[in-house]
């Protein structure tokens, strides 16, 4: 026969509390977000004054045990012997009540909960102010079970004002109702010795097993809420660290009078969130259940536990959390979305998303030193190409982070971070992407479609305006702005009661993203019904040709689609929307493009380095040591790679780091001929004949300074270059050219050159 998991004990409501009280038992502190409606307490404890059962509680005993150092500072006397797995809010409820403590709801605003018990006929009510006037009832039966409240004084009174309340109204107290009234308080005092059933489970099971239990006795078949029973421990084990999480949010939710806080227009976190991204970053981990490694000393390796190891861990888990909690980095981050296109929450699709990025910003930024000018890029591109494939959104986005950090865990250099991100990125990306599964996608009539949000992220990255409108989209919809009116609405191109006499009726089908543009409201309503063959010439009228170019193409407006079948007309809008939105993707990409009659030598080095320029003070020659270097001219060499191997660029040779023009002189040719014929030779041992085609080297002056330009196209077969007997494959990302180690670059190859 198998060991029994558990035991029962019996409680009484009064040593729950007092063992509470005591910090024997570990319930989440009393600030943590109450989701019980206040009506729900009432019935509690209406049930309870009638004897009736209300369920048991389920403990798991803490097996580091009472030698353990606490983290951070609580009130507690001990540290609990009991963790609360089932029954928080029960029992928070009652703690509450019988102590008269606020509680903290779901919006961080605090509230007593203040339950009136009338005597007469034994009813509990949710106290209000007609309540509170009314002698029939005790208003608040906190104050009955305090510290100093004497029964005795508190019947004599509450009878003491009934019966004058009754002779106000003619009426007379009766002693068999004083009697009925004398009962029913001393039944209310008695629930501190209701009886609980607790099923204790063992120190010894694991979690896994724990939430396995949970599941198996829980009628509703529901999942253990990891989060909660983290922040649980986090009572336990470190208050300071839970209290930290939960100000940080509140901070978040309303605008600070008084200096810098949390307060955004994107998210409104919550701590288990906020404790996913501190877990992520330290351990490089998405699943919440490791953070109990971490909270209860468990060794993720050996599965001991012991308490130099929660120490160590904690020591991790704490630094990480700084850093998530830090509101430097919490803005930066926000600003990259922003400056990617997503202004706000009416453009954030998943919130999941949001803070799984904000995991991968941190790593690079802080654990990586990823330049924060490069970082900004490549995560910008990161949340973008998540959130257009909605890579977190699907059944277990757990799994897939794990996954995903599981990609980083090896990583040691921003070079590293940078060459991962890029080859997932294309991984996802690719061409078929663009062309077949994104149009395909958008036929969808989701108002919360994250390809949706991704269309007009893009419009912002591509300074659009509105359709009809000179207003810039990302004006109109930059959530700061209130307004009785939206800046701009959403209005179907083909109004729904048009689309109706042609046989479209159904919301799937009016609704289609494809039928939506942005227009200002006043034109929303002036169109209202009106067919798009009679508003549009209208409309279109307001503009210059430069103008309705541009309109046509931000809005993926096919040409004559006013007169075009409904149905034709959404198969080539949806190709369209697909098109601005690689568009968009293709800014992030390589930074703002220019048009080709101003896009001039000077103009690239101007923009600074980045995805498709970089910079070499020189060839060869190693202006700290004042000699020819060959790790220079691998250098030069590495960049040539990755431009090849990604989308093309131009080097340049002469242009120190900051982009000023210094020259070629220091590298010491006799001739330019000489240093051209060096690069030709250096391209062919170690890079191969076949890439001349794609290189164009060409001497140049930037200003009155002489400069050598290499302008690379993009090859059609991988490049490698040549390192002693090693060949190695490097990419573009960012302004730096990462190497791809083999067990990457076989996957890399495929899509790109396929």
């Amino acid at each position: 026969m198998t060991n029994t998991l558990f035991k029962e004990v019996g409680y009484s409501l009064s040593k729950l509390i007092e063992d509470i009280q005591m910090g024997e038992i570990g319930l989440p502190d009393i600030q943590r977000p109450f989701v019980w409606k206040n009506a729900k307490v009432r019935d509690l404890l209406d049930s309870m004054y009638r004897g009736y059962p209300v369920g048991y509680f389920l403990f798991w005993e803490n097996q580091v045990g009472e030698k353990t150092k606490q983290i951070g500072t609580n009130g507690h006397q001990k540290v609990p012997h009991l963790l609360i797995v089932d029954g928080q809010q029960r029992l928070t409820s009652l703690y509450a009540v019988l102590k008269g403590i606020p509680v903290v709801r779901e919006n961080y605003e605090t509230e007593r909960i203040e339950i009136a018990f009338r005597p007469t006929d034994g009813t509990f009510q949710v106290c209000d102010a007609a309540i509170r006037r009314d002698p029939e009832y005790l208003p608040n039966v906190s104050e009955l079970f305090g510290p100093n409240a004497s029964q005795y004084r508190i019947v004599g009174e509450y009878l003491e004002r009934l019966e004058a309340h009754r002779k106000r109204n003619g009426v007379e107290l009766t002693s068999d109702q004083r009697k009925a009234c004398e009962t029913a308080l001393q039944r209310l005092f008695s629930l501190t010795g209701y009886p609980f059933t607790v099923l204790q489970l063992a120190a010894n099971i694991d979690e896994e097993q724990v939430a396995e239990v949970f599941v198996r006795i829980n009628s509703e078949g529901k999942k253990l809420n990891q989060a909660d029973f983290i922040l649980t421990l986090m009572s336990v084990f470190w208050e300071d660290g839970r209290k930290e999480l939960e100000s940080f949010c509140r901070a978040a939710r309303h605008p600070s009078k008084s200096g810098p806080s949390a307060y955004n227009h994107f998210v409104e976190p919550s701590p288990d969130q906020l404790l996913r991204v501190a877990v992520g970053m330290a351990f490089r981990r998405a699943r919440l259940k490791s953070a109990y490694s971490v909270l209860r000393g468990k060794d993720m390796d050996t599965e001991v536990f012991s308490e130099s190891q929660r120490d160590k861990q904690f020591a991790r888990l704490q630094e990480a959390q700084a850093h998530a909690l830090n509101l430097t980095h919490w803005h930066d981050f926000l600003g990259v979305l922003k400056q990617s296109g997503f202004t706000g929450a009416n453009l954030i699709s998943s919130k999941t998303t949001v803070f799984y990025t904000y995991i991968l910003f941190l790593i690079g930024r802080i654990d990586l030193k990823v330049n924060p000018n490069t970082l900004g890029r490549i995560i910008g591109r990161w949340y973008f190409m998540a959130s257009v494939t909605s890579r977190y959104t699907g059944g277990s986005p757990e799994t897939l982070m794990e996954r995903d950090l599981a990609g980083l865990r090896s990583a040691a250099s921003a070079s590293d971070f940078l060459a991962w991100a890029e080859r997932a990125m294309a991984a996802e990306l690719t061409e078929d992407f663009w062309a077949v599964t994104l149009p395909n996608r958008l036929d969808t009539s989701s108002a919360t479609s994250p390809l949706l949000f991704a269309y007009l992220a893009s419009l912002n990255v591509l300074d659009a305006r509105v359709l009809f409108s000179r207003k810039r989209t990302r004006d109109v919809l930059d959530p700061s702005i209130k307004s009785p009116k939206s800046g701009a609405e959403r209005h179907h191109l083909f109004p729904k009661s048009y689309l109706s006499g042609l046989g479209f009726t159904s919301a799937p089908q009016t609704n289609q993203i494809a039928n939506y543009a942005l227009v200002e409201w006043n034109d929303n309503i002036a169109i209202s019904d009106t067919p798009p063959s009679e508003y549009f010439p209208k409309y279109w009228s307001r503009h210059t040709a430069k103008e309705r170019a541009d309109q046509a193409y931000w809005h993926a407006l096919p040409t004559g689609w006013e007169q075009m079948e409904y149905t034709k007309f959404l198969e080539a809008r949806r190709r369209g929307i697909a098109k601005v939105i690689a568009d968009g993707y293709q800014r992030l990409t390589d930074g703002e493009t220019v048009p080709a009659d101003a896009d001039t030598f000077e103009a690239r080095i101007s923009r600074g380095e980045g995805p498709l320029t970089e910079f070499k003070s020189t060839l060869r020659r190693n202006l700290h040591t004042g000699q020819n270097d060959p790790k220079m001219e691998h250098s030069v060499l590495k960049t040539l790679a990755a431009f090849l191997n990604s989308k093309g660029g131009t080097l340049f040779v002469g242009v120190d780091d900051a982009g000023a023009p210094i020259g070629l002189e220091r590298d010491g040719f006799e001739s330019e001929d000489k240093l051209a014929l060096h690069l030709d030779n250096l391209v062919k041992k170690y890079l191969g004949n076949s890439v001349h085609a794609c290189l164009r080297p060409a001497f140049t002056d930037i200003g009155e300074t002489r400069v050598l330009v290499v302008e690379c196209d993009r090859s059609d077969r991988p490049v490698f270059l040549q390192n002693g007997s090693a060949e190695e494959f490097y990419i573009r990302a960012g302004a730096s050219s990462p190497a791809l180690p083999p067990s990457h670059m076989h996957e890399y190859i495929q899509q790109r050159f396929k």
